[in-house]
């Protein structure tokens, strides 16, 4: 009998090939492994809540029950159910103050399709992607759509954002920028005049693109995080401060992160509705819809302003309640001597932590916090950076205030024991 390999690569398309999986995703396994085998972990690396700490809004709870018991099990339509279209436009007035037409909107399951799909409908083979580093899969959806990356590195003296004028000498001949506030994986916020800057270059490039006939630069504006911001920061839009750039933005959102709902996939864009249609079809094919039942309760929930406020109440004051903790930790072993130092808590669910240790890699960094202090983070190499200065992503939506406690006592002796 003749065995057959079936781990051979041979008849993979040349996309297969030279797609690289989801680094996160790997380390996450690598952890999922450890604690099986009873290791104490304090797991900061997946961008996702545990139900044990951070459940999903009790309203929203009984209005999917509610949904399911009534039937509403059947598909949705193609652009997403009417109703969830029609809060999404009243959501945004309320909270942006921006007018939209219910074409604009299309509902998705989750944010990721439409990330896809923004690339798909916008992005031809050959056209210039301009996005920071580090980001989240920019690389990866780039490499999809066959577009040219354009990578902006940024770091801690611009807030891990980029500005106005970093992306200004990349811009004549980019197609779709990319920019996410708050970030994943940095947590950081862009500043009002910031926004307004990037948002006045993308109008102004396209008035020069306009009068020479070529084809307009689009700016995907992804802030799945933006009720998730901390202390004074806020989160604004680029239509809010220039209110033309509405014409070529296009926003990534939903329920993910600001209600603890990752699993409910239920994401929307709001875009010109030329785009939006196009987005919708090429969905279609994918059939990445919502679940018409979490659609239905969505449209309900979103409606229902006094709840989500106190949701995120709590929400907020729990999670910056972590990351505090995670960062006055670092802060006090850096006064300490140790080389470690953090970015206060700004947004999202993340913790920028630099660890200073030359002549070692992240990834031997990365090692060695989880070998001997059971603390476990991503290093910005996961999210495209290049340069091994020790800076990584901490994510406290899945842990414990105690096991944030526990981890960094481990590391400080970790750190003291070099």
């Amino acid at each position: 009998m003749t065995a057959v390999n079936l781990h051979e690569e041979t008849g993979l398309s040349k996309l297969a090939q030279g797609l690289v999986g989801s680094e996160i995703l790997r380390v996450a396994a690598e952890i999922r492994t450890l604690t099986e085998q009873g290791r104490e972990i304090c797991n900061l690396t997946v961008g996702d809540f545990s139900p044990r700490e951070f459940r999903i809004p009790k309203k929203l709870e009984e209005l999917i029950a509610a949904a399911l018991a009534a039937g509403e099990t059947n598909y949705p339509p193609s652009d997403g159910v009417k109703e969830l279209r029609q809060a999404v436009v009243r959501f945004f007035q309320h909270s942006h103050g921006l007018t939209i037409p219910i074409e604009s909107v299309l509902i998705a399951g989750g944010a990721r399709p439409i990330v896809f799909a923004i690339y798909a409908a916008i992005v031809d083979p050959g056209d210039k992607v301009l996005y920071p580093i580090p980001s989240w899969n920019n690389n990866h959806y780039t490499y999809l759509a066959g577009g040219v990356p354009v990578e902006v590195a940024v770091g801690p003296d611009t807030n891990f954002l980029p500005t106005a004028e970093l992306i200004r000498p990349h811009l004549r001949d980019a197609r779709l920028i990319c920019i996410n506030t708050p970030v994943n994986p940095t947590g950081t916020v862009m500043a009002r005049d910031e926004v307004k800057a990037i948002a006045q270059l993308v109008v102004d490039e396209n008035h020069r693109r306009s009068a020479r006939g070529e084809r307009p630069l689009f700016l995907m504006w992804d802030q799945i995080y933006w009720m998730l911001t901390f202390g004074d920061n806020r989160h604004y839009t680029p239509p809010q401060l220039v209110p033309e750039s509405a014409r070529w933005t296009i926003f990534v959102d939903g329920i993910s992160k600001a209600f603890a709902a990752t699993g409910l996939r239920v994401g929307w864009t709001i875009a010109p509705p030329h785009i939006t249609s196009r987005m919708r079809d090429i969905l279609g094919h994918v059939g990445a819809w919502a679940p018409r039942a979490e659609q239905v309760a969505v449209a309900r929930f979103l409606g229902m302003q006094d709840e989500i406020d106190r949701y995120h109440e709590q929400m907020i004051r729990e999670l910056q309640l972590r990351l505090d903790l995670l960062h006055e930790g670092f802060e006090e072993m850096r006064r300490d001597g140790l080389p470690v130092r953090a970015i206060s808590p700004q947004g999202a669910i993340y913790l920028s932590a630099q660890f200073q240790l030359p002549g070692r890699t992240n990834e031997e960094i990365r090692k060695l916090l989880l070998d001997r202090a059971g603390f476990a983070a991503v290093a910005f190499q996961a999210f495209g950076l290049k340069k091994e200065d020790g800076w990584f992503r901490l994510s406290a939506g899945a842990v414990s205030p105690d096991e944030i406690r526990a981890g960094l006592r481990r590391v400080r002796a970790a750190l003291e024991a070099l």
